[in-house]
């Protein structure tokens, strides 16, 4: 694995630090700032092995796995005995990026619970997952890149708990380093610290002292509010070295902006399942910067006007595409109508065709703002993002 840099914005602090970079691993070439696409089980929810391939390439060719979702079946000498996550799902061309992201239990604090291991919600209940299992099926998998054990707190704990987070993954990423075959390529180490500055500082400078390829940023989308999640992230990446990768977890539209201004290279797609699962269909416009405003004929049914609910009754006789001009499948073969009629009749083919829609429109986003970087017009992007949203919903409130 090798990033670099390619364009960095100068100037204010809401912006200055936004970044474009080309990521170079398992010969594939991707420019970020870029998505991963979310998997359950290694494979995307809702869309098919068969169907990634109309997915704008190289961005659908990264995916986010949990290897938390592996616990229990198959086990890991299994997925060894095939070659590995790759083989076992036939994505060879793909790169997979292996962080446990989950909200983690608060474990008694004692000596003997201190040491045990993270606790997560897998798919047979709460376990706790110690370093030596975490390796062992890290080593099983063969990713492409992993991201080491992370003790995420929510914003509400008090200080020691962040503290205590904070030496608990250092701990642990020291552990599975000790464990990893490649002592330290291709690793993220993880850095938290819940909602304390100087914790999320002491952990940045730690980690950027071990030998660690890049950083995976866990404990967003945890309960912070908006103010706090943009200084979170500037003192995070404020103390990391320019040149190597920065990964995010769970933030959704329009936080990503954030990370992209605190300089964060990659995005988990969790915000897309979200979508799925609530009927929900983004539908605002991509060529932000050439418009002066969001003249969509987007109906106002309680949503924040970058995406619409197609389970509202007003689509039923619907007969336009999701999104005018959308090349994506579903926006190509199928209507509004038909997929406010699937949701309506709970008929699963409904989850698959949002869920096609949303990751190419998400996509489409993201080509969006690598653009705007690298024509050192992201603030201006940003803003008239906000701006366009703001000014649409309060067109739609005024008129209902």
């Amino acid at each position: 694995m090798r990033f670099a840099v390619t364009k960095a914005c100068g100037g204010g602090s809401s912006g200055g630090k936004a970044r474009a970079g080309v990521l170079y691993i398992a010969g594939a070439v991707i420019e970020t700032p870029s998505l991963l696409l979310s998997t359950r089980k290694g494979l995307p929810a809702f869309v098919p092995r068969d169907l990634l391939s109309a997915l704008p390439s190289p961005g659908s060719h990264l995916l986010h796995v949990s290897p938390i979702h592996f616990m229990e079946c198959p086990a890991s000498e299994t997925i060894s005995n095939i070659g590995g996550l790759h083989q076992m799902l036939g994505l060879q061309q793909h790169i997979l990026v292996a962080a446990a992201s989950d909200s983690v239990e608060s474990l008694p604090e004692s000596e003997s619970t201190n040491k045990l291991g993270a606790s997560f919600e897998t798919p047979c209940g709460r376990l706790l997952v110690k370093p030596a299992k975490y390796m062992e099926m890290i080593s099983s998998m063969k990713p492409n890149m992993w991201a080491s054990l992370a003790d995420e707190v929510p914003a509400w704990v008090p200080e020691k708990r962040n503290a205590t987070s904070v030496d608990r993954t250092l701990r642990w990423l020291d552990d599975c380093l000790a464990m990893g075959m490649k002592a330290g390529i291709d690793t993220l180490g993880a850095i938290v610290g819940g909602s304390s500055i100087e914790e999320r500082k002491r952990c940045a400078k730690e980690v950027s002292r071990r030998n660690v390829s890049g950083y995976w940023i866990g404990g967003f989308g945890l309960g912070e509010s908006s103010e706090e999640r943009s200084d979170l992230l500037n003192a995070v990446t404020d103390c990391l070295p320019e040149e190597k990768l920065r990964f995010v977890s769970r933030l959704s539209l329009p936080e990503v902006l954030q990370g992209v201004a605190a300089g964060i290279d990659l995005f988990d797609s969790t915000y897309i399942y979200h979508l799925t699962l609530g009927g929900l269909a983004l539908v605002f416009p991509l060529d932000i910067l050439e418009r002066d405003s969001w003249d969509s004929h987007l109906h106002y049914d309680g949503g924040d006007c970058t995406k619409i609910n197609l389970r509202a009754t007003i689509y039923m006789k619907d007969t336009s595409p999701i999104v005018d001009n959308c090349s994506c499948f579903t926006c190509q073969n199928h209507t509004r109508a038909y997929i406010n009629h699937l949701l309506n009749v709970h008929e699963m083919l409904a989850q698959i065709l949002l869920e096609i829609h949303n990751t190419h429109h998400y996509l489409g986003f993201f080509h969006s703002l690598r653009e705007a970087i690298k024509g050192g017009k992201f603030q201006v992007f940003r803003q008239q993002f906000i701006d366009g949203r703001r000014s649409l919903l309060t067109t739609a409130v005024a008129c209902s």
